[in-house]
């Protein structure tokens, strides 16, 4: 992910969320550093993802793919490329939070080995009121 890519990504997070990150989220990650990716599909952008990376864990901050390419194996691409991205970098662990509510992700996570370690309560907005994050990890192997 680069600087002109920042307008797509926060467009396309739009699309995937109810309360999605901005576009000034998605450029202080990249100003800090972050792992950012792009996926990229006969040159149309349909999916991104952010890891931060800490000493030796990382956290899967963001990652998303456009809806009419859900089911068709790039959500997997994209959490297979961080992880590694990660590992590479150092880490020995990968955390994440998600919304229960998101099934797809949840089962997308457990399919590559992440186990639930505990729940953030209130943690996401919602439409009324707060839903919780479950708190995923998943230890990163060479």
């Amino acid at each position: 992910m680069n600087e002109s890519d920042l307008a797509a990504v926060a467009a396309l997070e739009a699309t995937l969320q109810v309360f999605p990150w901005s576009h000034g989220n998605f450029a202080d990650s990249l100003a800090s550093g972050y792992s950012v990716w792009v996926l990229r599909l006969g040159g149309d952008l349909i999916g991104f993802s952010v890891v931060m990376s800490v000493i030796d864990e990382a956290h899967l901050l963001n990652i998303g793919v456009c809806k009419r390419y859900h089911g068709q194996g790039y959500g997997a691409r994209l959490l297979r490329h961080a992880m590694e991205c990660a590992r590479l970098g150092g880490a020995t662990r990968l955390f994440l939070e998600v919304r229960p509510s998101n099934e797809r992700a949840v089962d997308l996570y457990r399919h590559f080995g992440f186990r639930q370690i505990g729940t953030r309560k209130g943690y996401y907005p919602a439409i009324v009121g707060r839903e919780d994050a479950l708190i995923f990890d998943k230890e990163l192997v060479a």
